[in-house]
């Protein structure tokens, strides 16, 4: 398998090097999946390669196919994943304070972030000549990669706790996965998922192991940069001391650490290469009940303490997507938060609901819980004092609210019955013609 833009396998714990032509998910020096590996560049070689222009014209992720770890010959299995916009959001900011903006990843064939993972992932798998791939998820990656798989021609073989939201599952069915409903939490389904991974030779997705995963979530991050870049988006410096094209601040949700981890890494690939000015700091939001990466980013352990970080609690949250008692990507989230001069913070259930409500009602974007959540986050981040009022700040929105439409309807209240009478209108309304005058 030729790859020579990419370098190793470096564990992130130990610093280890593996072959990036091989199947290896973690460091053979430690323990079960604490020995978490980054893959590493030669970028002399990525440039060689990369020969778009950056003019904000982003037809999905593999404009930046020179940075992913395919062979140059490689079949990409997609859908057109990515290319998503970056909407200025002037109503929202003025609720929040802030100068916001928002990257909408909803917009995502299977309506959500992770497609840019699973596309990369599949593509892997199929250069590696597997014929079955698999998954823990508590329903967005399975959607996610059936979907994939199911372009590719391969069988997938999902695990999914027993009380994943019904909307996320009936996706992967209809893709044509075998969805297993595990009897137990995310973290029992992960387990499992990675038994059978040692024990059939299936391809595992598993974001927080499979290397390759968070390098299709880094274009997040390097989409985000050329847009800063094409639209001017940056405040005044008052936080960072960034301006220009780059925004204060970029706010993302965090459950396994993938996500943020690799929206840094890819940021912060094009501020190295001199493709933008600077790097934002990055706010990494949990919910309180899943807060393991946050506990363990302020507890300033050292790495060993960090990769094992554990919930004391089962994680529990409405925000299903980040509810996760045991993230494995502990450290790389933790290097993003504190290389970029970030920080992070945690919400309530009802904060993150209010914050899907408030996201639809101000800018039309709708939002599964998890999604909203770094709204929610940057209020926090406004009333704890570290965000300031003025400072320009991106949201990532990762999944569409019709993932989960029972949250939905808590977060936006009930449908109001009226009979099929215009005096009920007249009633409620007024004389209509948008005032609220009799008629």
């Amino acid at each position: 398998m030729d790859l020579p833009h990419v370098a190793a396998l470096e564990c992130t714990l130990c610093g280890a090097t593996y072959d990036p032509a091989q199947v290896v998910y973690t460091c053979e020096e430690h323990d079960g999946v604490r020995g978490i590996l980054e893959v590493t560049y030669d970028y002399d070689e990525v440039l060689e390669r990369f020969d778009a222009e950056l003019d904000g014209d982003i037809r999905s992720q593999w404009k930046y196919r020179a940075f992913l770890p395919v062979t140059p010959d490689a079949e990409v299995v997609t859908l057109a994943e990515g290319g998503t916009p970056l909407l200025d959001a002037p109503r929202l900011g003025a609720e929040l304070g802030v100068d916001a903006w928002i990257k909408d990843d909803a917009r995502n064939p299977s309506g959500v972030l992770k497609d840019r993972a699973s596309s990369v992932s599949v593509t892997k798998a199929r250069e590696a000549g597997r014929e079955v791939v698999t998954c823990a998820s508590t329903g967005n990656a399975a959607a996610s990669l059936a979907s994939y798989a199911a372009r590719a021609g391969l069988a997938c073989r999902l695990f999914v706790p027993g009380d994943a939201p019904e909307g996320k599952l009936a996706q992967p069915l209809v893709y044509g996965a075998d969805v297993l409903a595990v009897e137990g939490t995310y973290d029992e389904a992960y387990d499992l998922s990675m038994e059978v991974t040692d024990r059939f030779g299936w391809y595992n997705r598993n974001a927080a192991v499979n290397p390759f995963q968070v390098e299709g979530k880094r274009t997040v991050g390097h989409e985000l940069a050329e847009q800063c870049r094409v639209q001017g988006v940056g405040g005044d410096g008052s936080a960072s001391g960034t301006g220009g094209d780059v925004p204060d601040w970029v706010a993302v949700a965090m459950g396994d650490g993938c996500t943020v981890a690799g929206a840094w890494k890819g940021f912060h690939e094009f501020a190295e290469l001199d493709f933008v000015d600077d790097v934002p700091r990055f706010l990494g939001v949990q919910a309180e009940g899943a807060s393991a990466i946050h506990d363990a980013f302020h507890g300033h352990q050292n790495a060993d303490a960090v990769a094992e970080a554990v919930a004391e609690e089962a994680a529990a949250t409405v925000a299903d997507s980040i509810a996760v008692g045991r993230p494995r990507n502990t450290v790389k989230a933790c290097r993003a938060l504190e290389e970029s001069g970030g920080t992070s913070v945690v919400v309530s259930d009802e904060e993150i609901l209010a914050a899907e409500s408030l996201l639809g009602r101000t800018e039309g974007v709708y939002a599964e819980p998890a999604g909203a959540a770094p709204v929610a986050g940057v209020q926090a981040a406004r009333e704890a004092g570290i965000v300031d009022r003025g400072d320009s700040v991106v949201v990532i929105v990762t999944g569409h609210g019709l993932k989960d439409t029972e949250s939905a309807l808590a977060a936006g209240g009930e449908v109001d019955p009226i009979a099929a009478d215009i005096g009920e209108v007249i009633d409620r309304y007024g004389g209509g013609h948008g005032t609220d005058r009799d008629p």
